[in-house]
């Protein structure tokens, strides 16, 4: 049997595009003579639909969508994730729906597969849409006993079902798993030995397809795999890019010729995600050319190189803006990191729209020093200056903070938190830094005194971040344990750090909520991102 792993990038709500993409991998499928081809979860609609789905017509135009599919199947098999319904309403009025999977022979409709696990945790709200699967069928395929799973199914420790268990022991000769799993670092490795395990244990092939792509805050990876009845990996697709894997597979022995398994630098890895997130939020929101603030600093440098990678560097602006306080050295990074990547430059110094603004409320501010009120001001006007450019232009601003800067509030609001998208509010400082080694390892991009200065806003002289913040190493080490591991204050000062710093971190944490929900969205790289996945209240007295 020849199966193929269809691992496509689908735009959520786009269902007219999502079909053809889907029909022109059925039709590739074919001409290398596949008996059966996968598509991810919800492939017709994209993932995740969110609150489309609470739309009846969403839901119709998905299903009627179908009919599509299934009038180009002639000769082929193929399993298509897809949104299912019939008459039932629940309470709300709006129709009982499924995440499913629909099963496809040659021009039939041979049978429809519900999801059982419905994730509630971190970015998967699914129990607010769907009702889970009554019952798991084995499906015939040309004597082929075929189970079909979505997603959460196989990634069952916390659930009482064990839907791989189920299919195995009513006979499966062969599980599929069609998913719409997100990239975190790390993940891949957890993904396939979860796959061997479930292989191994029921003596079963497992066969996994993957989304890829871009969505609002989530990248998904792709990276399709197959794991014979040993749980030797026999098939992995591409990792970042729409790929077609194509596996034949003998279906009497239930063993594949195993492959080596892929190694990944984590850097590469989340390079490479960033890259993805950066073009697709573009292409499916239809922007085609970005602007941000070049300082002279790494966070922007950082961001300046991944959207030249992403975009093209003829669709980047950077603008330097400097006032009285921005040092010569970083005037002059800014201008040699625009050079190295070719993009477009301009400078446009604010000393003077500040001193204006000093001016007007001079009669209001007369009896008070200056404070972080002066320095937010210059913030504010470097954001007002490029969201001037964003509206005249029609570039979408990115905002170039980082996940440190943005845990702590060391950010200002309406001011450089200004912007569209923000690459790196996933990343911690110090792996801001990583990155910038991995940018420059074939040749200089950014500017080596921009990776050896003392990081500093420069909103005051002789100002840097350390006067505000302990050391980068600790800061990230105290906020990878308190917001992605969840560990208490208590658990953090048992791993060593001290506890007055602790204590004020996670205060700066906590009354930095509010910025937050207004920031721009960022593409989630780690186990738990601020944004959709992290739903904590604004106001918040719980100290621990």
């Amino acid at each position: 049997m020849k199966i193929a792993l269809a691992q496509i990038n689908p735009t959520v709500g786009d269902l007219e595009r999502n079909v053809d993409l889907i029909i022109r991998e059925i039709n590739k499928a074919k001409t290398y003579k596949a008996d059966l081809v996968l598509f991810p979860e919800l492939s017709i609609t994209g993932y995740p639909p969110k609150d489309l789905v609470n739309r009846d017509s969403f839901v119709k135009d998905n299903k009627e969508l179908l009919k599509k599919i299934i009038e180009n199947s002639e000769n082929i098999s193929v399993i298509v994730g897809f949104i299912d319904y019939n008459n039932e309403r629940g309470h709300d009025g709006r129709y009982i729906k499924y995440n499913a999977a629909a099963l496809i022979s040659n021009k039939k409709l041979i049978g429809i597969q519900h999801k059982t696990l419905l994730p509630t945790y971190d970015v998967f709200d699914e129990a607010r849409y769907f009702s889970h699967a009554r019952e798991h069928n084995l499906f015939d395929i040309n004597g082929v006993k075929l189970g079909i799973e979505i997603c959460e199914d196989l990634w069952d420790k916390n659930y009482d079902a064990k839907v791989t268990d189920i299919l195995a022991g009513k006979g499966a000769d062969l599980i599929v798993n069609i998913s719409a799993s997100p990239f975190q670092y790390g993940k891949r490795a957890v993904r396939e030995n979860l796959l061997i395990e479930k292989a191994k244990k029921n003596q079963v092939p497992i066969f996994y397809v993957n989304q890829v792509g871009g969505q609002d805050d989530l990248v998904f990876d792709g990276e399709s795999l197959a794991v014979d009845k040993n749980g030797n990996l026999i098939a992995a697709g591409k990792k970042f890019q729409e790929d077609l894997v194509l596996v034949d597979f003998d279906l009497k022995s239930r063993i594949g010729k195993p492959i080596a398994a892929k190694q990944y630098d984590e850097i590469q890895e989340i390079y490479d995600a960033l890259v993805l997130g950066v073009r697709d939020y573009f292409r499916k929101s239809g922007f085609k050319k970005a602007v941000m603030g070049l300082s002279g600093g790494i966070d922007s440098a950082v961001t300046a190189a991944i959207a030249a990678d992403a975009l093209g560097k003829e669709n980047v602006i950077g603008v330097s803006m400097p006032s009285q306080y921005s040092s010569q050295h970083s005037k002059d990074d800014a201008k040699q990191l625009s050079e190295n990547l070719e993009i477009k430059y301009n400078i446009i110094p604010i000393k003077d729209v500040f001193g204006s603004f000093n001016k007007t409320l001079a009669d209001l501010f007369k009896d008070k020093k200056e404070d972080i009120t002066e320095e937010n001001l210059q913030a504010r006007i470097r954001g007002n200056i490029l969201m001037a450019l964003s509206n005249k232009f029609g570039y979408l601003v990115l905002s170039t903070g980082n996940k440190s800067e943005l845990a702590v509030g060391y950010c200002t609001l309406y001011g450089d938190m200004c912007g569209g998208y923000a690459v790196l509010s996933d990343i911690l400082k110090t792996k801001v830094y990583q990155l910038a080694e991995y940018i420059n390892r074939n040749g200089i991009i950014i500017p080596q005194n921009t990776i050896d200065k003392q990081p500093s806003a420069e909103l005051k002289p002789g100002q840097f971040d350390q006067d505000s913040l302990p050391d980068y190493k600790i800061l990230d080490g105290i906020l990878k344990a308190y917001i992605e591991e969840e560990k208490s204050k208590d658990e953090i000062i048992s791993m060593g750090y001290e506890k007055e710093i602790v204590d004020g971190i996670v205060k700066k944490i906590d009354n930095a909520e509010f910025k937050r929900r207004q920031a721009a969205p960022g593409i989630k790289i780690t186990e738990k991102a601020f944004g959709s996945g992290r739903q904590m209240p604004i106001i918040n007295r719980y100290k621990g």
